[in-house]
């Protein structure tokens, strides 16, 4: 009969107790409450196409995250609705996921939808996280402590493009924005600072959402003695305007400069009438940061081709949520919440603060031109402007 050693036997009860004391550390860790997300986003719709760049993302995160043991030692689970692209749709999937536990809510395109959810959050006990929506309203007189934006807002834009537009050679422009508060808002915001850097704005149209023939207006851009236009429009809207500006010769004879106009999917929907283009953009993968850069190579490796914008905005807004998570030590949207609140946060920006003013997270912001790089055409960035340049929170919000 074989006989241990004394010193064997030490270290085999030592192994023993080691596995002993491990064993209700393992049990709780898998006895923690999953992270459960309840995804709102376009499945169809004028927003379709966006929405499925930001399930495609958020999906992403998760399976990202469970593969690596997932989030404070908790498995990620999430359902999706389709909010349809509308306010009273978004608001109903929304509330139904929150009711059945899935109450961490990412998703949704349009401030519309976004400013559906955020008044209901206490109510349905749900937390909600905007990656898209710019609305100021968001962080302004209809803010909440369990509504976050991880994306910029209008004022966050209009304060870059204030700056930016003095550094533009061009003298003369006209502006061509959706008839809406946030075309209206670039619009006219452009103008101010265009004047007031001595450059003349003549021209200003407004068109309605949802048109489908850009003709009369292209016609009084042609006949307008202006270097350049301004382009605020939004979805299709804004591919059938590029490429109708294109085949009636306004572009190239005319440079466009755009608010949210060269992105990746509209760029991919216009073929080449948009290279060249100067414009702001939100995300794109040349972002120079250490979290960036492992994101784009795993993206890559698993899509074989680089992240979006919407797609690089959608996996940060998941990213916060996993580091509310990680900071409350708690599913829970009150205290998710509670944590997030004035947090430095590391994304694919760099180390960020969620202000607590208002839950916006203070980034930096980005002009881009699309321009070919690796045989894709795509925006790359030209310009960064720094966080600092954010304006202070409105005195509107009351949280």
């Amino acid at each position: 009969m074989f006989k241990m050693k004394p010193l064997q036997r030490t270290l085999t009860s030592l192994s023993v107790l080691a596995v002993l004391a491990a064993l209700p550390l393992a049990a709780l860790a898998q006895g923690k409450d999953p992270v459960k997300v309840g995804l709102v986003t376009s499945r169809s719709g004028v927003f379709a196409q966006q929405g499925e760049e930001v399930l495609r993302a958020v999906q992403f995160a998760i399976d990202e995250a469970n593969a690596a043991g997932g989030v404070d030692g908790r498995k990620v689970e999430v359902q999706i609705a389709d909010d349809e692209g509308t306010p009273d749709a978004g608001r109903r999937v929304a509330e139904k996921l929150a009711r059945d536990g899935y109450n961490l809510l990412i998703g949704a395109i349009p401030s519309s939808i976004s400013l559906a959810i955020a008044p209901n959050l206490e109510r349905w006990d749900a937390a909600y996280f905007s990656v898209a929506s710019k609305s100021d309203k968001l962080t302004g007189d209809t803010c909440k402590a369990r509504s976050f934006r991880t994306n910029h807002s209008d004022a966050m834009d209009i304060a870059m493009i204030g700056q930016w537009t003095r550094d533009l050679k061009e003298k003369s422009f006209a502006i061509l924005a959706a008839d809406y508060v946030w075309g209206r808002d670039s619009g006219e915001s452009f103008k101010k600072a265009a004047e007031a850097a001595g450059k003349s704005v003549p021209l200003s149209l407004y068109v309605p959402m949802g048109t489908k023939d850009f003709s009369p207006y292209i016609a009084q851009l042609k006949a307008a003695s202006v270097e350049a236009i301004w382009v605020a429009e939004v979805g299709r809207d804004a591919i059938a305007f590029v490429k109708q500006a294109q085949e009636f010769g306004l572009i190239p004879a005319k440079k466009l400069i755009g608010h949210a106009l060269i992105q990746n999917f509209m760029i991919q929907a216009s073929g080449d009438a948009l290279k060249d283009t100067l414009g702001t953009t939100t995300y794109t993968p040349d972002i120079d940061t250490p979290r960036n850069k492992a994101f784009t190579a795993a993206w890559k490796s698993r899509f074989n081709r680089l992240p979006t914008d919407n797609e690089g905005q959608a996996y940060n807004g998941a990213q916060v949520i996993f580091a509310g998570v990680r900071k409350a030590g708690s599913t829970k949207p009150a205290e998710v919440s509670r944590a997030l609140r004035g947090a430095q946060i590391d994304t694919v920006y760099g180390s960020v603060t969620m202000r607590a003013q208002d839950n916006q997270l203070v980034l930096p912001n980005f002009v881009a031109r699309a321009r070919t790089m690796d045989g894709v055409l795509r925006p790359v960035i030209e310009k960064r402007f720094e966080p600092s340049l954010t304006p202070a929170a409105s005195p509107l919000c009351k949280m």
